[in-house]
């Protein structure tokens, strides 16, 4: 997908900002395109109301850090329509148990039979306690392509860029895992179907809403040895979900790799990186604007390529994809732009090119 182009071409730009109280209606119906092994953003509107409530208390600095997260809003800049969204928890594990599998080996030997062998296993862990996590991505399927997918998963990466006092060292975000063409976890069915006695989907809800003490009560405490498992599980390790392949390139342009802990009940890969070596971190400029006269007559930039533009504030955070090219220390914004970001001539700005140099196109 050429982002440049087709972004051009939008005819109102998008911006991603902190969701507030009155988008709750439009949640409600995103959340409802949600599929199995999202469980972090549900069709449930009283959960959606605690968690914009817990921004507010996070933003006001009420919240304490086993409570703060962050939830952003994609909409038209236009018409005010909803379209994706995204989170940041502060810190996972403090206060509800973060489980994952980590990926061990384990060498058995014999001396007078001149036998070894090396076996994976996966041992349930808690050694990402602390992490940041990114979660909730969610675009709505009429809205995919124009650059929209990379605006909303990357925004989040300026905001912790402008706020690493906010964040753990470390984030991580887990990915979906790979199902069958019936909608079925292999890893689940040979796995964990035989500890818990209850269907995916029904483990799957009981840890959105933070009722985790199953998982301790009914996963075995010793390591697994994949070799037990069917060879579909064991093919399932790791493997993204193929709706989530997307948002699995998108994260590593940021700098996320996948490491040694996957999902306990689908399997799916956990992404890890540290905070300031996000490409956010490392490469965000902080530049003037320089509002065009008019939208209409702006003369085109030479070699323009897609931005990420934000303006700096914390609960007024705003992010656009727009098309230009830095000079000197400034960003030409056009006056649609500009307002839309809720910034004016001379004010400071937040730049980073879409995708990293060298990167496939997406």
């Amino acid at each position: 997908m050429n982002d440049m182009s087709e972004a051009a071409s939008l005819p109102s730009l998008r911006i991603v900002r902190l969701a507030r109280r009155e988008d709750l209606p439009a949640l409600l119906k995103l959340a409802a395109l949600a599929g199995p092994g999202m469980t972090s953003f549900k069709p449930d509107q009283a959960a959606l109301e605690a968690r914009l409530e817990r921004i507010t208390a996070t933003l006001d600095d009420r919240a304490p850090t086993a409570e703060q997260g962050y939830l952003f809003v994609m909409e038209d800049a236009a018409t005010g329509t909803i379209a994706g969204v995204c989170g940041i928890e502060a810190a996972v594990g403090l206060e509800q148990p973060f489980y994952t599998y980590r990926k061990d080996t384990i060498v058995h030997a014999s001396r007078e039979l001149n036998v070894w062998s090396r076996m994976l296993t996966l041992s349930l862990s808690n050694d990402l306690t602390g992490y940041s996590e990114l979660c909730s991505l969610l675009l709505d399927p009429a809205w995919r392509g124009h650059g929209n997918g990379a605006l909303l998963s990357k925004a989040r990466f300026l905001f912790m860029a402008q706020f690493p006092e906010r964040f753990g060292p470390h984030v991580c975000a887990e990915l979906r895992g790979f199902f069958d063409d019936n909608g079925q976890s292999p890893f689940w069915q040979s796995l964990g179907q035989h500890f818990f006695k209850i269907d995916f989907d029904q483990a799957d809800y009981l840890t959105s809403i933070g009722k985790k003490s199953f998982v301790a009560e009914l996963m075995p405490k010793y390591p697994i040895y994949v070799d037990f498992l069917s060879p579909q599980a064991q093919a399932a390790i790791g493997v993204t979900h193929r709706d989530t392949l997307p948002a699995r390139r998108l994260l590593e342009q940021e700098g996320l790799r996948s490491g040694a802990h996957v999902d306990i009940f689908d399997s799916g890969p956990v992404l890890e990186a540290r905070v300031a070596d996000l490409r956010a971190a490392r490469d965000s400029r902080y530049l003037s604007v320089n509002v065009a006269a008019d939208d209409a007559t702006a003369p085109p930039i030479a070699n323009a390529e897609p931005y990420l533009v934000a303006c700096l504030g914390l609960s007024g955070f705003r992010a656009t994809l727009v098309t230009g090219r830095p000079e000197r220390r400034a960003f030409t914004l056009s006056p649609v732009a500009a307002k839309a970001l809720g910034v004016k001539q001379g004010d400071r700005v937040q730049v980073l090119p879409l995708k990293p140099p060298r990167a496939d196109v997406m």
